[in-house]
């Protein structure tokens, strides 16, 4: 397989991994730094079942990674990068948000 084909693959896999709110949602708080399955179900106000499925999901396509510390694992981005690529992301909604808001200013004004 050529070399841009297996990046095309990475790349695709990697945004599947991303494809969920919660998972979004979870890496913007390991973004601001490591965190326990109950210090991230607090935060996110979700069941410990539900976080843990979409932990599992970032885990298997290696986006996080746990390390266990006695009885607990801490969980963190693995890759710090993420938080720059979740930053991006926001910049482009918020462009997407002033063209709507631009757009419908015109509108407003049309008789």
């Amino acid at each position: 397989m050529p070399q841009y084909q297996n990046l095309h693959l990475f790349k695709a896999d990697f945004f599947k991994a991303l494809a969920h709110p919660m998972r979004i949602r979870i890496l913007e708080v390991l973004s601001e730094g490591d965190k326990n399955v109950n210090e991230l179900q607090s935060i996110l106000g979700s069941e410990g079942s539900a976080v843990s499925q979409q932990l599992s999901v970032l885990r298997n396509k290696n986006v996080v990674y746990g390390i266990k510390e006695g009885t607990t694992v801490i969980y963190s981005l693995r890759d710090p990068l993420i938080k720059d690529l979740l930053t991006v992301a926001k910049q482009i909604f918020d462009n997407h948000l002033v063209d709507a808001i631009s757009l419908l200013e015109v509108i407003r004004k049309e008789p």
